[in-house]
């Protein structure tokens, strides 16, 4: 298969997941240059011991968590540059602008929370929530993807749901 075929069979599904995760349609587009850029370039490598749509995933999700890792890093930076500013109260990060298509404006907000909660979620839960619940994928092809058994994304999924249930009625975010 040539870099041409997958990046044309998986492009929707690259930026689907990167706009899951990252709610902004310039990060999920860059997110989306990054796993191609990976990808052209570990192309050689890829073994074929997994489908060619579980190796996407795999490298979507990396690039994803290591994308918010960055701009959290990014964040606290901001925070203790000011710190030492001569303006030390004018600590200020703007709010990720959330985009996502076919949202409707009245649900926008409640939107918005549920993906912050969902995002406050630790990675592993995070991902097999976004693979089984968004993307619609079946917890043995999450287990695929995460190099997981089912049983073990099963185990995931309930603890993301019951951290999330507890988050949402503490009104935490």
């Amino acid at each position: 298969m040539t870099f041409e075929e997958i990046y044309n069979d998986h492009k929707a599904l690259v930026y689907n997941l990167a706009l899951h995760y990252v709610q902004n349609i310039e990060d999920a587009e860059e997110i989306m240059q990054d796993v191609f850029l990976k990808v052209h370039q570990s192309l050689d490598s890829f073994k074929e011991k997994s489908s060619i749509s579980t190796w996407m995933y795999r490298i979507t999700i990396n690039q994803c968590l290591d994308f918010i890792k960055s701009k959290n890093r990014q964040k606290r930076f901001a925070f203790i540059t000011s710190l030492f500013s001569d303006k030390g109260d004018d600590v200020r990060q703007d709010a990720v602008e959330r985009h996502h298509p076919g949202i409707q404006l009245e649900n926008k907000e409640a939107l918005e929370k549920l993906m912050k909660h969902i995002n406050d979620l630790p990675n592993q839960q995070k991902t097999a929530l976004i693979l089984h619940k968004i993307e619609q994928k079946t917890q043995v092809e999450v287990g695929a993807i995460m190099y997981l058994s089912a049983k073990a994304v099963e185990s995931l999924i309930q603890r993301a749901k019951i951290n999330l249930s507890k988050n949402i009625e503490s009104g935490k975010g």
